[in-house]
């Protein structure tokens, strides 16, 4: 085994703990949260925003995304063929919210090429909700399960997400911050908050 892993693994206050599906279900997560911080962990939490009322009374992590996987309802059905009824109108609730959060907020979009890459009219009123403070928009990969579903075609080569993320940065007045080649990501940014460096710990 890789050694230096390893002796970070020892180490929680070293090591990047990731907990697997959709996080804000867990009823105890603000406890979580809190007992995180109190051994000096940052928190980064990804939700997919289905739970809006766990956002109101929620400990706040260091950084909080919510992705968004289609600029409409119409494309949302048809991307995420959601079983509960409502889940859009939650989203869309949770973005309501996010600019009320003390903390960074992300709002990440996984570009699924001939799929989601529509409507950049959608994903800016979306985003006006949620005032992020970035916005991360990366290539889908063929990974796991999503290959029974998917093809090779529908994975966007890094130009491929430049370009969306150009003209989305023209449709919602974000400058691109930051961008990564070889993970196939551009990260937009509110202009006066590009680069903030992660808050020391307490």
């Amino acid at each position: 085994i890789n050694k230096r892993k390893f002796m970070e693994a020892q180490d929680p206050n070293q090591a990047a703990i990731s907990l697997s599906g959709e996080p804000t279900i867990y009823p105890r997560i603000s406890e979580l949260i809190e007992e995180f911080k109190k051994r000096g962990f940052t928190t980064f939490l990804v939700s997919n925003g289905t739970f809006p009322e766990r956002f109101m009374d929620m400990t706040p992590p260091t950084q909080l995304y919510i992705s968004i996987d289609a600029p409409d309802k119409k494309t949302y059905k048809r991307v995420c063929n959601p079983i509960v009824h409502g889940t859009w109108e939650k989203i869309n609730r949770s973005l309501e919210l996010l600019p009320s959060l003390d903390t960074r907020t992300v709002i990440r979009i996984t570009l699924v090429k001939g799929l989601n890459d529509i409507n950049l009219e959608g994903y800016a009123k979306l985003i006006s909700k949620a005032e992020p403070d970035f916005i991360e928009v990366k290539a889908f990969m063929l990974l796991g399960g999503s290959r029974a579903r998917l093809s090779l075609e529908n994975m966007p080569s890094f130009e491929y997400v430049e370009e969306f993320s150009g003209r989305l940065s023209a449709e919602v007045g974000y400058g691109v911050a930051d961008t990564s080649v070889d993970s196939r990501v551009v990260l937009l940014s509110k202009t006066d908050k590009a680069y903030i460096p992660i808050p020391p710990k307490d």
